[in-house]
């Protein structure tokens, strides 16, 4: 076993492995770009290393730096992570040339599943089933727009190499490939270096359902079961569960099949370490061989929680020559487990990247990782930047059986919060008591179909979270050293007043609460509305309290003048209004487009002078690994370009300025 490793990769799963190899007694090395001096894997590493600027390509892709620390910091083998260089065979062939292990498969099954294509014409030498479509080596456009039409539509261009939704497009129509081929290999190339795509069948009703494997130096190869990861957002999984509720007990044939497919597929490239073969799984329940991930995947928790295995250690011992820990008839699967991706974005704005600094990250009370589990790589106070992945946080939850893993996990993202960014946990919190989700109906087409449903609407603020809201402000205001420290409104020989005003954060609403203190009793009118309250505890930013005989808890955290108010059924947000505070004139300017995050401008698609009609794209912006097309707002006459491509933009920039 190693003594010592470089884990060339940041955040999250930085954290992840040097959790296990803490466990193992085995000494960490970190590197870091220059956005992340303070990040907790360099505080958690015994070790660490400066390697660049805060882009990847200035830092965390540089392997021959890497490897340099590698041999002088003494390690003897190099874990990658996932993402960054964690499927580069051109870095693992380097690391081995230099005597230094890579924790990871070797060069030759990389370069065999790097590419989609290639994977695909080995998968069907195997008999493992592929998806109908185009998989081969000419790029030509008009050629790729024949093949396009024989396939049929709907259909799905891919990046050959690579994954997590970059350089994927969806084309419905004939007349729309042309387009959605050259956004696809602009994004490929941007994130692989590699612009060659192939073409599928898109299948209906699709299920997406991958298999844990692992292989080592031995010749053995076993499955450690499926994992659902049908709730997708933009190609990109937000959901993962294990067991799939498609494949029930009904289905345990199927189950079978699958993992012996995947099994297959391992051992037809004489695959070493962790592995994911990825499936799509029709409505009618034919499968097919997407992909394979040569990588540990981020939803590797859940099986984790369900094997009660470590896969970080199996890749440690694989990599130092070991066989595998277990033989195939010897993992045992119990109970069921669900993670969910807390991400800086704005569901509402398609799912769009957030960035900002998190003044609080509020997370569940967890005792052991038996039952719930966080995995994450900041703390309050981190920055969420642009140059990287927008996921904050890993959220696990393991029960018996779906139901007591569904209550867990409901419970434990009421718990959870992040001030100063926006995030998806409004949006998870619904997901969660979804009827359909808890049904098991989680096809790929899930969050488009219940999208209205599904998101969480902030218009409108109800009495409880204002009342949680002004108790909350009361409890921090009051209890000085004798009344004369009091800041609670309190009045010799009378009740104590105050007066509230709360704006919803997207200033739809503006809500006046009063409130008179007659001993431990509040009597609060919302409006018109009246409460005769009693604050029954106040601890660890949880208040409960009885309203009008109607008992209520809920934990509130603030930060500034902003409040979150968390329910176990919801979450609100709320802005105490300072009404010494003078915000001027805040009119938006129609006659101007600007940024919704901050980025990188990959394309202008108009200049001064130019006539545009509403829905226009004018601008395609590339933030935190990502493209995005933006649109014009209105018809008119372009009468400023703000930026030039490869430009650095920051969030509500003014980008193009129009006259009638």
């Amino acid at each position: 076993m190693f003594n010592k490793i470089l884990i060339a990769n940041r955040g999250e799963i930085a954290c992840r492995v040097i959790k296990t190899c803490k466990r193992m007694g085995i000494r960490t090395v970190a590197v870091f770009s220059e956005a992340d001096a303070h990040a907790q894997h360099v505080n958690q590493a015994d070790e660490a290393y400066l390697i660049g600027g805060p882009r990847p390509v200035d830092s965390y892709l540089k392997g021959d730096v890497i490897l340099a620390i590698a041999k002088k910091s003494g390690a003897q083998a190099i874990h990658p992570g996932y993402g960054f260089l964690s499927e580069n065979a051109g870095f693992a062939t380097a690391c081995e040339k230099a005597g230094v292990v890579f924790i990871g498969p070797t060069p030759d099954a990389m370069e065999k599943m790097g590419s989609k294509s290639h994977a695909k014409a080995l998968m069907q030498a195997a008999n493992v089933p592929v998806v109908p479509g185009y998989h081969d080596d000419n790029q030509d456009a008009t050629f790729l727009a024949t093949e396009s039409k024989k396939i049929g539509y709907p259909q799905l261009i891919k990046a050959v190499a690579g994954g997590g939704g970059k350089g994927m497009r969806l084309v419905e129509k004939h007349e729309d490939f042309p387009a959605q081929l050259d956004a696809a290999r602009r994004e490929a190339k941007n994130a692989f270096g590699n612009d060659d795509v192939l073409i599928e069948r898109y299948v209906l009703g699709p299920h997406h359902i991958e298999f844990q494997v692992f292989g080592d130096m031995h010749g053995n190869y076993v499955h450690l079961f499926e994992r659902e990861c049908s709730i997708q957002r933009r190609h990109q999984k937000i959901l993962e569960e294990t067991p799939s509720p498609f494949l029930d007990s009904v289905h345990d044939d199927m189950r079978e099949k699958m993992g012996a497919a995947a099994v297959a597929a391992a051992r037809a490239i004489a695959y070493r370490g962790a592995g994911t073969i990825e499936f799509i799984v029709g409505e009618d329940r034919q499968f097919f061989f997407m992909e394979m991930n040569t990588r540990l995947q981020v939803e590797h928790p859940i099986t984790e929680m369900i094997t009660g295995e470590d896969l970080v250690e199996w890749q440690l011992r694989v990599a130092s020559g070991e066989p595998l820990p277990l033989a195939q008839s010897e993992i045992i699967s119990g109970g069921h487990a669900i993670e969910v991706r807390i991400c800086a974005e704005n569901p509402a704005n398609d799912f769009l990247p957030e960035t900002g600094r998190m003044h609080m990250f509020a997370t569940p009370k967890i005792k052991t990782d038996d039952d719930v589990r966080l995995d994450t790589g900041v703390v309050s106070g981190d920055e969420i930047s642009v140059y990287y992945d927008p996921m904050i946080a890993k959220l696990i939850t393991w029960g018996e059986d779906r139901p007591e893993a569904t209550r867990l996990m409901q419970h434990a993202i009421a718990q959870t919060e992040v001030l100063g960014v926006k995030t998806n946990l409004g949006f998870l919190q619904e997901l969660v008591k979804h009827p359909a989700f808890l049904a098991g109906k989680t096809d790929t087409g899930f969050i488009p179909k219940h999208r209205a449903t599904l998101m969480p609407g902030e218009s409108h603020i109800p009495d409880r979270a204002l009342i949680a809201a002004s108790l909350h402000l009361l409890a921090c205001e009051g209890g000085g050293k004798d009344a004369w420290d009091r800041k609670d409104g309190w009045w010799l020989n009378r009740g104590a007043h105050r007066a509230m005003e709360f704006h919803t954060v997207n200033d739809e609403e503006i809500v006046t609460v009063d409130i008179e203190t007659i001993g431990t009793t509040q009597h609060i009118r919302v409006d018109d509305r009246q409460y005769t309250v009693t604050a029954t505890n106040y601890n660890d930013f949880a208040v409960s309290f009885t309203a009008n005989g109607h008992a209520g808890t809920a934990r509130v955290l603030a930060h500034a003048n902003t409040l979150a108010i968390l329910f176990a059924d919801a979450r609100h947000a709320v802005r105490l209004v300072d009404p010494f505070h003078f915000e001027g004139d805040t009119d938006a300017n129609d006659g101007r487009l600007t940024a919704m995050m901050p980025g990188r401008v990959v394309k202008v698609m108009a200049k001064v002078g130019d006539s545009i009609k509403k829905g226009q794209a004018l601008i395609i912006m590339e933030a935190m690994k990502m493209e995005h097309t933006i649109v014009s707002p209105r018809d008119g006459v372009v009468e400023r370009v703000a930026f030039k491509e490869n430009d650095l933009v920051p969030a509500d920039a003014v980008l193009f300025t129009f006259a009638e």
